[in-house]
């Protein structure tokens, strides 16, 4: 059987989705932290079964019978490494034979201090005893385009990363790869840095909403500290918004560039570019 931890969120679900068109229903669990929510929000014919990161005596028993697990990482930031360590330690228990796990982009020398608590983690895979493999996931171009909606009422798309190259690509891409890895023999010891087919600048991300929105949207480069702020001053939480700006700043340093195609060879398709995504975000 395959599980998938945090099955309920944005990546989770898509891979769900995904598996089903290649697997029984009956091969598939569910990782979530209120079965009866997430139901709602999950295929009926997959099996649901409770396991809360920040309550470990959940893990054990929702990992019993789980030959390979899909270990999605936690969205907490700060709190990952001891909330991975759990499910790491409960899927040796439960004789887990094989972890994939979605971490970042050339985690061992990336720039981004979302990079630590991902360092953490897959040393403590190294260490299990566990066949792994890593999916060292770029930026998901999602993550830039949820600001369209303020970039087109303010005219202006605001971030740190100067004319840093992201190579991103959707959260469809990054699922389909982790199917593929998941359902595959012979993975383990597999390190795949993914990202997407091209790069952009997030000032030729800024034109390319003004050519398809018809509205003029200009890139304005802040410092971290100016971006974090005025993330803040929109009202996200500050943790949230300290994390967005250092990402900004990875991204200007190079953090969020990988020109090797690594993705789109493991899912056999071309990634979604850029402009497909922004597409989709003005048509909702």
């Amino acid at each position: 059987m395959i599980a998938i931890s945090g099955a309920t969120g944005q990546l989770g679900r898509k891979v769900i989705h995904q598996l089903l068109k290649e697997n029984t229903a009956g091969d598939i669990i569910a990782l979530v932290r209120q079965p009866s929510v997430a139901a709602e929000k999950l295929p009926r014919e997959v099996t649901l079964r409770e396991a809360d990161y920040n309550r470990p005596e959940t893990l054990l028993p929702a990992l019993q019978g789980v030959e390979k697990l899909l270990l999605i990482s936690s969205s907490e930031v700060g709190q990952r490494e001891a909330q991975h360590a759990a499910v790491i330690e409960a899927a040796v228990k439960a004789g887990v034979k094989f972890i994939a796990y979605t971490s970042l982009l050339h985690a061992d020398t990336s720039p981004l201090g979302l990079a630590a608590e991902h360092r953490a983690t897959e040393a403590r895979l190294a260490d299990s005893g566990i066949g792994y493999a890593l999916l060292r996931n770029g930026w998901y171009t999602e993550n830039y385009a949820a600001s369209i909606a303020p970039a087109l009422t303010h005219h202006a798309f605001i971030g740190a990363a100067g004319d840093g190259k992201i190579a991103s690509a959707s959260r469809q891409d990054y699922a389909e790869a982790a199917v593929r890895v998941i359902t595959a023999d012979d993975q383990a010891g597999k390190i795949y840095e993914l990202a997407g087919d091209s790069a952009y600048t997030l000032a030729q991300f800024s034109e390319e909403i003004t050519r398809q929105a018809g509205e003029k949207v200009d890139y304005v480069n802040l410092s971290p500290t100016a971006f974090a702020d005025a993330l803040k001053q929109a009202g996200l939480p500050s943790p949230l918004a300290e994390m967005l700006a250092d990402s900004d700043a990875g991204a200007a340093a190079g953090g969020l560039y990988d020109s090797g195609k690594t993705l789109s060879h493991l899912i056999g398709r071309p990634t979604t570019p850029f402009a497909h995504t922004i597409t989709e975000s003005l048509t909702v």
